[in-house]
């Protein structure tokens, strides 16, 4: 009779066994919300955040890979409810992973979001005079044009802004100066790399205000308007390259244009003729 009588020491140990049961119980639920809040965490830095950095989701095989090989779970095999206590190890080992792998994720998103503000502010992305000041206007568009002096049409590889002699000329995006020299037709000119590719080219300048190697910002004072060179008259000669090929610099205009006067700047530009360069 005594054998089926538990000793306190055994009771003991059951009570043990079933909190220890009853914690991994509610161990697998926090897993499980864990879980859940984890994958939502995946699914925004795969559709949102690196869509909008441009770079390739994480693998799911990779963020979701187990930890060890089958033998790591043996010795819980004789375990009163091992399935539960097996399924709650390999998921706690999978999340420890995937969150280390989540981790390393933000830390790459972070560096994306670093550079990316870093190419947004180098991006040519202004006028780079004032058209607030009625003597400024546009008095070329990029394209074919009548050459002034040549009197042929040639490839007009930038646009013209006209002005008063001496006219303030801003860098349209962050970078630093490569070149503050006179130029065959350009005259007096600044060129500007804006690093991802990019360079602005500021020509026909009466006066520098920067040198070689100066680092500037979007908007900093970098010449003054003149008629150096091959110009027809006070203004200045603007150029983008991307990859050193020119593009049409009225497409670069977005940061400091409403879509009005966007419009409106597009519209006096195809209406303009002859070069002043």
């Amino acid at each position: 009779f005594a054998a089926f009588i538990d000793s306190p020491k055994e009771k003991a140990l059951k009570r043990e066994k079933e909190e220890i049961l009853a914690q991994y119980r509610l161990l697998s639920k926090e897993v499980e919300k864990l879980d859940g809040i984890l994958k939502n965490l995946e699914s925004r830095d795969d559709n949102i955040y690196r869509v909008i950095f441009e770079t390739e989701p994480i693998d799911a095989s990779i963020r979701r890979a187990g930890s060890g090989g089958v033998n790591k779970y043996e010795h819980l095999k004789d375990l009163k409810d091992a399935d539960l206590i097996i399924g709650t190890s390999k998921k706690l080992d999978e999340l420890s992973k995937a969150l280390y792998i989540q981790s390393k994720s933000y830390d790459e998103v972070e560096a994306l979001a670093k550079d990316k503000l870093k190419m947004m502010a180098s991006i040519p992305a202004i006028i780079p005079i004032s058209l607030k000041d009625p003597r400024n206007r546009v008095s070329s568009a990029f394209g074919y044009r009548m050459h002034p002096f040549y009197k042929t049409v040639k490839l007009h590889a930038g646009m013209d802004f006209s002005g008063a002699m001496g006219t303030p000329i801003h860098a349209t995006g962050d970078g630093k100066v490569i070149a503050a020299e006179i130029q065959r037709g350009y005259g007096k000119c600044v060129v500007i790399d804006h690093g991802f590719s990019y360079k602005t080219l500021y020509g026909h300048l009466s006066k520098y205000n920067v040198k070689v190697g100066q680092k500037v910002k979007r908007g900093d004072i970098i010449a003054y308007m003149g008629n150096t060179g091959m110009s027809f008259g006070p203004h200045v000669h603007y150029e983008v390259k991307k990859n050193d090929r020119p593009v049409d610099p009225i497409n670069y205009y977005f940061n400091d244009l409403t879509p009005d006067e966007y419009e409106e700047l597009v519209a006096k530009a195809n209406n303009t003729g002859q070069t002043m360069d």
